[in-house]
């Protein structure tokens, strides 16, 4: 198996900055060192440069012009895209649509992550969400959570379901909430109405994320406090982060990285037009019309996904918010892998952990990606081998 030695870098994760090397060995590294570099077979000089690990997305539904839902070929091409970025897992997120597409949908992640490790599972996004903050989701879609109907989806995803995303307050949300935990199933609240109490129940029933914070529920009042301030309250709930200036604004994207230090995640929620052209697209049963990279509801102002990536959302956390550059490099890589549970072996440059790393360039620009050991991203001739 081929050995490569990442040498004269500064190594940036979660524990903070430190000059060093990496040894990539198959798919995990092997080690890392700042002391004198072992021999590899391939060494590559990466001097002047930032390795982190390899970008985690959450909430994703597509790019290059292609989108999650509409089968496996047109996932493996959004994959293509984001990996270009970075990205080096991907959870594979699904809109609300009709049950028979939804199940289809399922069927398709699951094949494709039995066979590539660099997906890691299906979220449903829909169909259990308020029809008041439904967002691009067509209305006639949206259900409320059943027991049979979480079995079904269960038994259609066979075990790669990450996370579904759920409106707490719709009837029977709490046991459905229960239902999926107990199925091993990550349980976002989103896209909802609910207030302060009803917020608090869905977490102590299990749920354990917040979908696009800010987005898609009720802001911060000083009477009615709503899901956010629940969600900073409670050190057991990550909450995603969509930074691409639009969703949020870059004083709020700062406010978030402070009242949930170690807790935000941050996430494209990309759809179609992600590294692609402005122009029409459609995000599951709707048209979404892209107009100078913002992704809107034909004839809304109704935010359809972003065209984000996630080297993009690092620039603007740190370079527009002001974001420490650890704490933004943590949002998008060991705060999203302990969302997963995965925290033991992605997120972080260390020994053990997987190959997935990130060579970044001046301005943040990516310029190399392996993931799970393979080189999937863009090389720079001054990054060549040594």
């Amino acid at each position: 198996m081929t050995t490569t030695l990442l040498a004269g870098g500064s190594l940036l994760d979660a524990d903070g900055r430190r000059d060093g090397w990496l040894l990539l060995d198959g798919d995990r590294i092997a080690a890392v060192g700042t002391d004198a570099p072992p021999t590899a077979d391939v060494v590559l000089d990466v001097s002047g440069r930032t390795l982190t690990p390899g970008f985690i997305d959450l909430h994703g539904h597509g790019g290059g012009g292609a989108a999650f839902d509409n089968g496996a070929d047109e996932i493996r091409a959004a994959l293509a895209v984001h990996r270009q970025h970075g990205t080096t897992r991907s959870v594979i997120s699904l809109v609300a649509n009709p049950l028979e597409t939804i199940v289809a949908s399922l069927r398709a992640v699951a094949e494709l992550a039995a066979a590539d490790p660099t997906i890691v599972g299906s979220h449903l996004e829909g169909p259990f969400l308020a029809v008041a903050r439904r967002g691009a989701h067509a209305q006639e879609y949206l259900v409320e959570p059943d027991p049979e109907l979480i079995a079904t989806l269960l038994d259609a995803a066979a075990g790669s379901l990450v996370q579904v995303t759920i409106a707490p307050e719709l009837p029977g949300a709490l046991a459905a909430i229960e239902q999926l935990v107990d199925a091993g199933v990550i349980v976002a609240v989103g896209h909802t109405e609910a207030g302060e109490h009803v917020t608090r129940a869905a977490f102590d029933a299990g749920a354990r994320l917040l979908t696009h914070v800010f987005n898609a529920m009720p802001g911060i009042h000083h009477r009615d406090p709503g899901p956010i301030p629940s969600a900073f309250d409670d050190d057991r709930v990550a909450l995603e982060l969509v930074a691409d200036g639009v969703h949020v604004h870059p004083s709020v994207v700062q406010m978030v990285f402070r009242a949930a230090p170690g807790r935000v995640a941050l996430v494209t929620d990309a759809m179609a037009a992600a590294g692609g052209a402005d122009g029409f697209y459609r995000l599951g049963s709707l048209n979404v019309t892209v107009q100078n990279g913002v992704a809107m509801l034909n004839g809304t102002s109704t935010i359809a996904g972003s065209t984000l990536t996630q080297d993009a959302a690092l620039r603007t956390a740190v370079e527009v918010a002001g974001v420490d550059e650890d704490a933004a490099v943590r949002a998008l890589t060991a705060t999203p892998a302990c969302v997963l549970g995965r925290d033991d072996e992605w997120g972080m440059l260390a020994a053990g952990f997987a190959a997935d790393v990130v060579v970044l360039g001046s301005g943040w620009q990516v310029e190399r990606v392996w993931a799970a050991g393979v080189e999937v991203g863009p090389s720079v001739a001054s990054a060549g081998a040594a």
